[in-house]
């Protein structure tokens, strides 16, 4: 059994770390769920991508990769056929075939399990395995975005094996400890079919706070941070000669979220009056530092389906007003704080979270829009956003590489536990063009169709779009071969190793 060579692993949270070959990596909030099938925050989302290994994976420009899939082939738009590597063992030391790779999608697909990836691939008819190393995808109609689907972590099927709470994965690195709120240790897989990792392990320590942040990896205490740094902190960061700042563009996403079972906020009048009310600019200027740029929507400027044509809602405090007035609220008159209605904010407990909260209730407020500020622990707030149970809230989609994403979180059939569709947005000219965009396999088409998609949403806003976050990574200098992807993912640790000489 594998598992008993990873025993070995000390814990690990001081300085000398790296030179035990452990590298500990400093992150804000407390990962959820550690299952490929299920997992939907960032923070999960970044780890599995350690554990475990699709039959595709993305390349650093977002290019499809074979990963547990030696090859494939497409024999016709509702054929995919793919082989997989020989020999590739799971943690528990079984080997990988065919029927773990048909029993992970076929789990995703039972309502059982409650996997919001169940939309991805709600248009795969049979998933047939006619010999142990390969795999056959069988499609009710075309599905341009299935390979982008197929990155999805594989599980092993549990026939024959005892189950685990999270599954066994085939990827360069093993689950070993799961504390939450405290820290994720991963070790590494001696026998990962790519070859096994420089480091010795991996830990992902839970740091809320970000003045402790910044102070534990200037003391050594964790060796990476990855967008975790307050703008206002890195001018301090970059001048330590220990540090190294690593700046790249990114494709996160950070956007209002709205409920628009609400009955304010369900009234577009209203949602435009928000969006016009926030002078996204200079909250750029001035709390971010610069380190991000205005969004008009989920894609970002440099992915190929990218529409910059759409309608924008800039800074505009009086017509914002006077959209409050025609949707039936004005400003009212008498004595004490003039409130046309009051919204609920929700948000992490990170400081700068909390202070683009604060700023956004100011220039709601400016407007006559009341704004209550809740601030929860991550697993709880990130619990209430999926569960419905907000007005407002904010967050960042980070990895946006496939436009299929719209369909994730737009499209009504899209509702939890099916999709990410919190908010409860239904449009039905929307769906069908999300509808036509999964079937188009032309890429010229796909991005008429996106364009659409686009002008629509940026219309009715169903989210508000605030800004595309820039990728900021800080690490000691004794860290080599760290490569920034720009949907945030860190499998390049596969590959650092540490040393002093370059």
């Amino acid at each position: 059994m594998l598992l008993a060579l990873f025993l070995f692993l000390p814990s690990c949270s001081s300085r000398n770390s790296l030179q035990r070959g452990i590298l500990v990596i400093g992150i804000e909030g407390n990962p959820t769920d550690l299952d490929p099938r299920t997992a939907t925050d960032a923070y999960s989302n970044r780890i599995d991508s350690l554990i475990y290994n699709g039959l595709i994976r993305l390349g650093p420009q977002a290019e499809i990769l074979p990963d547990l899939a030696s090859g494939y082939e497409i024999r016709d738009p509702l054929t995919y056929v793919f082989h997989l590597r020989p020999g590739v063992r799971f943690h528990d030391g079984t080997v990988l075939s065919s029927r773990d790779v048909r029993y992970t999608f076929q789990s995703i697909l039972d309502p059982r399990l409650g996997s919001t990836r169940a939309a991805a691939f709600a248009m795969v008819r049979a998933i047939e395995t006619p010999d142990a190393n390969t795999v056959v995808f069988r499609l009710k109609e075309p599905y341009a975005a299935l390979l982008n689907a197929l990155t999805t972590g594989v599980v092993p099927s549990p026939e024959g094996r005892k189950e685990t709470s999270p599954p066994p994965g085939t990827g360069p690195f093993q689950l070993q400890d799961f504390r939450r709120g405290e820290k994720v240790t991963l070790a590494a897989n001696p026998e990962y079919f790519e070859g096994p990792p420089a480091l010795a392990g991996v830990v992902f320590r839970v740091i809320p706070n970000d003045i402790t942040r910044v102070m534990e990896i200037e003391q050594g205490g964790v060796s990476l941070l990855y967008n975790a740094v307050p703008p206002d902190s890195l001018p301090l960061v970059e001048a330590e000669k220990k540090l190294a700042v690593i700046r790249a563009e990114g494709t996160g996403y950070s956007y209002l979220g709205l409920n628009l079972r609400d009955p304010i906020l369900a009234d577009p009048r209203v949602r435009k009056a928000i969006a016009l009310a926030i002078d996204r600019p200079a909250i750029i200027r001035d709390l971010l530092r610069g380190l991000a740029r205005p969004a008009s929507g989920v894609l970002a400027p440099s992915h190929w389906a990218y529409r910059g044509q759409v309608a924008q809602f800039g800074f505009d405090p009086a017509r914002a007003r006077r959209l409050l007035d025609e949707a039936g609220y004005p400003d009212p008159d008498g004595e004490g704080p003039k409130k046309r209605f009051v919204l609920s904010y929700k948000t992490s407990q990170d400081r700068l979270r909390i202070r683009i909260a604060e700023v956004i209730a100011q220039y709601l407020e400016a407007v006559g829009i009341g704004v209550e500020i809740r601030s929860y622990e991550w697993g709880t707030f990130f619990a209430d956003v999926r569960n419905g149970n907000f007005q407002l809230f904010s967050l960042t989609w980070v990895g946006v590489t496939e436009p299929d994403i719209y369909y994730y979180i737009f499209h009504s059939r899209s509702l939890p536990p099916d999709g990410a569709n919190r908010g409860g947005y239904a449009n039905p000219g929307l769906d069908r063009l999300l509808e036509a965009g999964r079937r188009e396999t032309d890429p010229g088409k796909r991005r008429e169709i996106y364009a659409r998609v686009q002008e629509s949403v940026a219309e009715d806003l169903p989210y508000i779009s605030l800004w595309h976050n820039e990728e900021v990574v800080v690490l000691s200098r004794e860290i080599r071969g760290f490569q920034v992807y720009p949907g945030g993912d860190l499998i390049s640790l596969a590959r650092v190793r540490i040393g002093t000489s370059p």
